[in-house]
C-alpha cells in the first residue's frame, strides 16, 4: 500500500495558470506582412486588464520573476492559457467574441504570434510549462493546421477550444459534425482539448446593464460546451478524444450528468413527455460514462465544497489549479488556500489532486520536476493543517466560498 510520511513535499502542478508576450514581443512573432496593420491598431489600443498594468504585467512573461514567485508558492509546474491581448484582438482572448468574417485574417495572424511565443517561452523550461495554442472555428482547416503547430512544437498543454454564442451564426455550433475532421487530428496526435470560462456569451449591446449581465450569466454559457459535446455525440465518435473544462467550477458537473443520463434513459422507451426521438438519436453510453472517459476538471482555487466534489466527479477526473497571476489567484497564499480546501485528505489521493492528474493529461516530467518539489513543494504535514484565519489581503473566491 502506498503512503507518505508526514515530512515528504507534494509536486504541485497548476492546472489553470496564465501568461502571454508583450506587444513588442509579438510584433517580432507576427508575420511580416502584418505588421504595419499591427503599428496601426496598436496605436489606437488601450488595455482594460488590471493584471496588466504597470509592474504587474511582467508576470506575464519575465522568466526570473515568474519562477521566483511560482517557487514561492510551492508550485513547480503550471498548465498555460493566454493572458495577455493578441495582435487585432478587441480584449482578452478568453472573453473576446469569435472574429466576424471580416476579422478573421488578422485575428487568426494575431493567434498565430501568440502560439509561435509562446512554444518558445516554454521550451525554455519545458518541464515547468504546458503551454495551450489558441485555435478560432471560423475556419476547419485553418484550426487543423494550428492544432498540428502545437503538437509539432510540444506545446503539450494542447489547444484552447472557443465557445460559440448562439448570435455568431457564421461559425457553426460546437455539436455540429463539420467539426469532425478536427476532432480526429486532436485524437490523432493525442492533442488535449481545453476549454476555458469566459467565452460564448451574447451580445448584450450598449446597455447600461450590458457588464452586469455579462458577469451574471458567463457561467451558464461557459458550461454549455460540455453538454454540446456529450450529446453531440462527440465523445461516441472519437473515443480517445480527451476533454478539459477549467476555471468553471466542479460541484455542477454532478447534477449536470444526472440530469442528462435520466433524458438518455427516457429517450431510450422511444419519448419523453410528447417528445419523440428515434433509435438513431440516442447514444450507446450514458453521458456520465462519456464524462468518466474522455473529460476531466480544471478545478480552479477550488473551495471546500468544490474540493468535495471530486469524490462525485472521480478523484481522476480532478486537477487543481491556482489561476496565477490573475486578481482571483491563490497566490500568494496556495498553501493557505490548499489548507482551507483540502485538510484532512489522505495524502496519496491529494498528490493525485496536487500534480499526477495534471502530469498524466499533459504529460509533466514528475522525475524532472521533482528536485523543484522537493526544494519548495508543501509538506504533507503542512497541508494537513486546517486554516484558522484567511490572510487579510487574500483575493481569491477560494477563501470566501462555501
Amino acid at each position: 500500500m502506498t503512503t507518505m510520511n508526514a515530512t515528504e513535499r507534494y509536486t504541485l502542478i497548476s492546472a489553470d495558470c496564465h501568461a502571454g508576450g508583450s506587444h513588442e514581443m509579438y510584433r517580432e512573432y507576427l508575420d511580416p506582412g502584418y505588421r504595419s496593420d499591427f503599428d496601426l491598431w496598436r496605436g489606437g489600443y488601450k488595455n482594460p486588464f488590471k493584471d496588466l498594468h504597470g509592474h504587474l504585467r511582467t508576470r506575464n512573461w519575465d522568466n526570473e520573476r515568474r519562477n521566483a514567485e511560482m517557487e514561492a508558492d510551492g508550485v513547480d509546474g503550471e498548465v498555460l492559457f493566454p493572458n495577455t491581448v493578441p495582435p487585432f484582438f478587441p480584449t482578452g482572448a478568453l472573453v473576446a467574441r469569435p472574429p466576424t468574417p471580416e476579422e478573421f485574417e488578422l485575428r487568426l495572424a494575431g493567434i498565430r504570434a501568440h502560439n509561435r511565443w509562446l512554444a518558445d517561452w516554454c521550451a525554455q523550461y519545458p518541464e515547468r510549462r504546458a503551454g495551450i495554442a489558441q485555435i478560432f472555428l471560423n475556419d476547419v482547416d485553418e484550426a487543423i493546421a494550428d492544432v498540428r503547430f502545437a503538437e509539432e512544437h510540444a506545446l503539450r498543454g494542447g489547444v484552447l477550444l472557443p465557445a460559440v454564442p448562439d448570435d455568431a451564426k457564421h461559425i457553426k455550433p460546437l455539436y455540429a459534425p463539420d467539426y469532425d475532421p478536427l476532432w480526429a487530428v486532436c485524437e490523432e496526435l493525442d492533442v488535449v482539448v481545453n476549454h476555458h470560462s469566459g467565452g460564448g456569451s451574447p451580445d448584450y449591446g450598449a446597455y447600461p446593464a450590458a457588464g452586469v449581465l455579462w458577469i451574471a450569466e458567463t457561467t451558464f454559457f461557459s458550461r454549455r460546451a460540455l453538454t454540446h459535446l456529450l450529446v453531440g455525440g462527440v465523445f461516441e465518435r472519437f473515443p480517445r478524444l480527451r476533454f478539459v473544462l477549467t476555471e468553471q467550477g466542479a460541484s455542477w458537473v454532478p447534477g449536470v450528468l444526472a440530469q442528462l443520463d435520466v433524458f438518455h434513459s427516457q429517450m431510450q422507451t422511444g419519448r419523453i413527455g410528447e417528445l419523440k426521438y428515434t433509435p438513431d438519436q440516442v447514444l450507446p453510453m450514458k453521458p456520465s460514462e462519456y464524462f468518466h472517459r474522455n473529460c476531466w476538471m480544471g478545478a480552479s482555487f477550488p473551495s471546500p465544497v468544490e474540493a468535495e466534489s471530486r469524490h462525485k466527479i472521480g478523484v481522476d477526473r480532478f486537477m487543481w489549479g491556482s489561476d496565477y497571476p490573475h486578481h482571483e489567484s491563490t497566490y500568494p497564499y496556495t498553501r493557505e488556500g490548499l489548507r482551507r480546501s483540502f485538510a484532512g485528505t489522505d495524502p496519496v489521493e491529494l498528490r493525485q489532486v496536487l500534480g499526477g492528474n495534471a502530469a498524466a493529461v499533459y504529460g509533466f516530467d514528475l522525475d524532472a520536476l521533482a528536485p523543484i518539489a522537493a526544494r519548495v513543494g508543501p509538506t504533507v504535514e503542512e497541508l494537513a493543517e486546517p486554516l484558522d484565519k484567511i490572510p487579510a489581503d487574500a483575493t481569491s473566491p477560494g477563501f470566501f466560498r462555501p
